[in-house]
């Protein structure tokens, strides 16, 4: 029999970390962060991440993994992950797995295409092109183009490279995925009021500022070596980061963050409804974390009683 596995899913600001804390003590179990900032030390407020008062109160697992200047991947998170999710199920706990990167989600549970890691010279190079990277793309890969805003231009120099290190389209690649982990994963996704997600994620935003994420984001800049890229992509450091390097005024910094973090969460909302057979639980009006858990755990009983056992 499979073991069985928790991912506890959601936009950002929607209450996941309250949630899930109380969920792995009921549970006894540790968590295994899915997010793909929070795995990086010394970003701590932009990020997002539990307080260290949280951390403590259940065992965490990749959180303040890596330095900010190292390369992490979704391949490399499957890794690492599958590794700490046999630890708990040897020791009979059920994983639970928590965050918001999509893609970390799918490499578990779907599998993950055999890409090759990222190529920073290759992506400098192409970033300092004075070309159309999305026409370059259009050509390369309809299929993968039509799928990107020709704003997107991460995701399009991600295609562009593995097109010229594979010789094979990233479609392509995509068809043909790893296998996933072979674990009962049981999904439950929280959901909010969208007009009320967006202020939750305005008034986040206004905290990071006054704990000082603009100190976070000079500390960070200031390490050898330096940061990566894939590090200062993260919502809230780039902003800031072209605040201090005066591309633009603090309050105009601070809305650049607002709209991207609802555009984000915009995001988050649409890669996850694609997900099937997840337990959709509205937190709508709900703040407190003993409320969202509480809704989260009914939900539970009703789809799996046998994680509850009386």
């Amino acid at each position: 029999m499979e073991n069985k596995a928790l991912i506890l899913f959601g936009p950002t600001s929607a209450g996941k970390t309250a949630a899930s804390i109380l969920l792995a003590k009921e549970l006894g179990t540790g968590i295994i962060s899915a997010d793909s900032m929070q795995l990086y030390r010394l970003m701590d407020i932009g990020t997002g991440k539990p307080s260290p008062d949280e951390l403590r109160e259940v065992p965490h697992h990749l959180i303040n993994a890596a330095w900010p200047h190292e390369q992490w991947s979704a391949g490399r998170f499957v890794s690492e992950a599958s590794h700490i999710m046999e630890a708990l199920a040897a020791a009979g706990k059920v994983p639970l797995i928590v965050g918001g990167t999509g893609l970390y989600m799918k490499a578990l549970t779907r599998g993950l295409m055999g890409a090759p890691s990222a190529d920073e010279s290759l992506r400098n190079e192409l970033l300092s092109r004075e070309a159309d990277l999305y026409g370059m793309l259009t050509e390369m890969d309809p299929e993968t183009a039509r799928l990107l805003a020709p704003s997107d231009t991460r995701r399009i120099i991600r295609a562009i490279e593995v097109q010229i290190k594979t010789k094979h389209a990233i479609s392509e690649l995509k068809r043909d995925l790893t296998a996933p982990l072979p674990y009962d994963f049981i999904k439950i996704g929280l959901t909010r009021d969208r007009a009320e997600l967006y202020a939750l994620i305005e008034e986040r935003v206004d905290r990071m500022l006054s704990e000082g994420l603009v100190r976070e984001v000079e500390n960070v800049l200031a390490q050898e070596p330096p940061p990566s890229r894939t590090a200062m992509q993260a919502i809230g450091y780039k902003e800031i980061e072209g605040y201090l390097k005066g591309l633009y005024a603090y309050g105009e910094a601070v809305r650049l963050i607002k709209r991207n973090t609802r555009r984000y969460a915009k995001r988050q909302f649409t890669w996850f409804k694609k997900e099937e057979n997840t337990v959709w639980v509205d937190v709508t009006g709900l703040k407190e974390g003993k409320e969202i858990y509480g809704k989260v755990k009914k939900a539970l009983i009703a789809a799996r009683p046998e994680l509850f056992p009386a």
